[in-house]
């Protein structure tokens, strides 16, 4: 359901798998116990996005058991053929997640398009149809369904535990359009689980936050590759 400028929907999937970028290079990967901000943002940038809001994931509740299971895969060589390699995933994931969208500062040229009411209803629209673009937990061979929902419905196996810490992890990468210097930016924080509720600390917030290189925004103009005025899916 969406309440404003909130977004709130159930995503689900036979296997999941959120491994840290600097072990997606090639050989053997093994998922996090828990998503990734960033995972969770691009799932939600696949409802529904336009370069005039950004989205802010507040808090997701882990609705089932973290379980893991191992399978061999033959992953393709860079220099042709296929490897053998072991990937650890997560299975029978079921998330809760609670995310708002803001008119992005960094994006004045779009200001035209700042209009709450229409971005709230086509988000609306484009959950119930199960999103815009195909949605994948983590990896492409994960594919994850979202449906619509009330955060507080139903019961978690964590609900009654008080604190996990899964230690200090990769939360988010942040793009040029996202920032004042157009810069890129990886950020990393302490993931602590409380009653079955990871809340989120915004991207600019994290204990750790290092620039990696120079960009630049992508440019939009309207009725080339960005239409203002939409009214249906």
């Amino acid at each position: 359901m969406i309440e404003s400028n909130k977004l709130v929907y159930r995503l689900s999937g036979r296997y999941a798998l959120f491994s840290d970028p600097l072990t997606r290079s090639g050989g053997e990967k093994s998922t996090l116990s828990v998503p990734t901000y960033q995972a969770l943002k691009g799932i939600t940038e696949s409802i529904y996005w336009k370069p005039t809001i950004t989205w802010v994931v507040d808090r997701v509740r882990i609705a089932k058991p973290i379980r893991s299971e191992t399978k061999s895969i033959r992953p393709i060589k860079f220099g042709g053929g296929n490897d053998l390699a072991y990937y650890r995933y997560l299975s029978d994931v079921e998330y809760h997640v609670e995310a708002h969208f803001e008119f992005n500062p960094h994006r004045p040229d779009l200001k035209k398009d700042w209009n709450e009411a229409k971005h709230n209803a086509m988000a609306l629209r484009s959950l119930q149809k199960g999103g815009r673009r195909d949605v994948f937990l983590g990896a492409r061979e994960c594919q994850g369904y979202v449906e619509p929902m009330v955060f507080e419905d139903g019961k978690g196996p964590y609900d009654t535990t008080s604190a996990v810490e899964f230690g200090f992890q990769y939360h988010s990468i942040s793009y040029p359009d996202e920032t004042k210097d157009e810069g890129f930016y990886v950020n990393f924080w302490n993931v602590v689980m409380e009653f079955g509720l990871i809340n989120f600390c915004r991207p600019e917030d994290c204990q750790v936050r290092r620039k990696i290189k120079q960009g630049t925004a992508k440019t939009f103009l309207p009725d080339i590759n960005l239409s203002f005025d939409e009214g249906v899916l």
